[in-house]
């Protein structure tokens, strides 16, 4: 028997919908890709009462699909098979395929039943076990552009879906970019309330043609970034529908605004109480000592937030994306801000992450820093009043690639909070992808080299 999710819950959902012909099965590999298959509906309540077999190598793909030999996944050990189990509670309709489908997160395992340690959401559930006996409290703020593409292939930020007209200014907190984009809104809205998934503030952020969506704080942080995962997928799918490419690179356009993922974190005592909460803004000692542990692990963990060439190029003072280990109180020009609002809704925002980088892993290693904080007492220090561009860090960033698969490699604290071996093939992985990007003759390079 599935140890993981009741095959009822398969046999209830075909029942439900007898319509769908077929299911995609969904895992997320180190990179932050989903990977998987699509199977006929006849096989899904075998999937969950004897789980599936898949090659460990779809969790050892660089971000072009190709094999990474020294993740350990691959021929080392014969491009063997693991098993993996539906996430319970993720099976949903995908309203914005044209066929009637559904689809389901996994999760995979050895064969001995032991979690395979290249599957990120292990990670993250392992560091939500090590803050026990408090619970956090996460949410995940995603920002994105809605692109269109021209017809001699150019992007452009997306506008005007009801007006016609094309928008190239700085709109923030804009209303009426918001209704001019509302057919592609109104379907985002319709699919998540059909997959019961709790959007929360939708937003016009910054530049031309980018938004920010944010979802519900819950006390069950797995769940909250299983929502996350969903969401980014449900987005593209919608967004394609109406002929829009949904895009979360970190930085998609040199003179643009890049897109961050914001993670929200509180803890919570056996009570139900938030230790962050305090009348004061700065929050209690402990919320301070939360920082304290994300400031003192947030260089070496800086592949983990921006795990792509592209994701440095979002780092640029004065920005909106933070630059050094900073924090301050209703301030956004910080790394780690605690926003306004009472007592109870006492928390760290953690900004540094690019919306292209692994909702589990980053979750996984935030989570991990405030453990680093709560052990150590850590003291962050004051916090940043005004422009935090302006202020001194206390310590650097890696604010290129290579700097940071090197910091990440010698870390010993990703070690602990991730896995040794799980380290070892996302560092595998990016040094691949490093490799083969630095290899590319980019049309920058015929700019600047090919007459001088």
């Amino acid at each position: 028997m599935n140890p993981h999710a009741d095959p009822a819950e398969a046999r209830d959902f075909l029942a439900a919908h007898p319509d769908i012909e077929a299911i995609e099965l969904l895992i997320t590999d180190p990179g932050g890709v989903a990977r998987g298959k699509l199977v006929a509906r006849e096989e899904l309540e075998g999937i969950y009462r004897e789980g599936r077999y898949v090659a460990g190598s779809i969790l050892g793909l660089d971000i072009t699909g190709e094999d990474v030999e020294a993740t350990g996944l691959v021929w080392s050990v014969g491009d063997a098979d693991r098993r993996c189990w539906p996430i319970p509670g993720t099976l949903k309709r995908t309203p914005w395929t044209r066929r009637p489908c559904a689809q389901v997160l996994l999760t995979m395992h050895d064969l001995d039943g032991t979690p395979t340690y290249a599957d990120p959401r292990h990670a993250l559930a392992r560091s939500i076990a090590a803050l026990a006996p408090l619970t956090p409290v996460v949410a995940a703020e995603i920002e994105f552009y809605l692109l269109t593409r021209d017809t001699d292939g150019t992007l452009r930020p997306a506008s005007g879906l009801l007006s016609g007209r094309r928008q190239a200014r700085f709109d923030s907190y804009g209303l009426g970019k918001l209704d001019d984009m509302s057919p592609v809104f109104d379907d985002i809205y319709a699919a998540a309330k059909s997959m019961d998934l709790p959007l929360r503030t939708l937003m016009s952020e910054y530049a031309p043609g980018q938004f920010e969506i944010t979802l519900l704080h819950r006390a069950d942080a797995l769940r909250a970034i299983d929502e996350a995962i969903v969401f980014k997928r449900l987005i593209r799918g919608v967004a394609l529908r109406h002929g829009l490419i949904a895009c979360f690179m970190a930085k998609p356009f040199e003179e643009q605004a890049g897109s961050g993922m914001h993670v929200h974190v509180s803890l919570q005592n056996d009570a139900g109480e938030n230790v962050f909460g305090s009348d004061d803004p700065a929050g209690t000692p402990l919320l301070r000592h939360a920082i304290g542990g994300l400031q003192k692990t947030m260089a070496e963990s800086m592949l983990i937030f921006a795990p792509n060439a592209n994701s440095y190029r979002r780092f640029r003072r004065m920005s909106y994306a933070p630059v050094a280990p900073t924090w301050g109180i209703n301030n956004r020009s910080v790394s780690l801000r605690i926003p306004a609002g009472g007592a109870a809704s006492r928390h760290v925002e953690h900004r540094v992450s690019g919306a292209d980088a692994n909702p589990y892993l980053v979750a996984a290693t935030v989570l991990a820093g405030v453990r680093v904080g709560l052990d150590g007492h850590s003291d962050p220090g004051p916090p940043i009043t005004g422009n935090g561009y302006e202020a001194t860090a206390t310590a650097t960033l890696p604010h290129d690639w290579h700097s940071a698969i090197r910091a990440a490699d010698q870390s010993q604290f990703l070690r602990n909070a991730l896995g040794a071996e799980l380290m070892q093939a996302f560092i595998a992985i990016k040094q691949q992808e490093c490799d083969k990007f630095n290899a590319k003759v980019s049309a920058a390079d015929y700019e600047w080299y090919l007459e001088n």
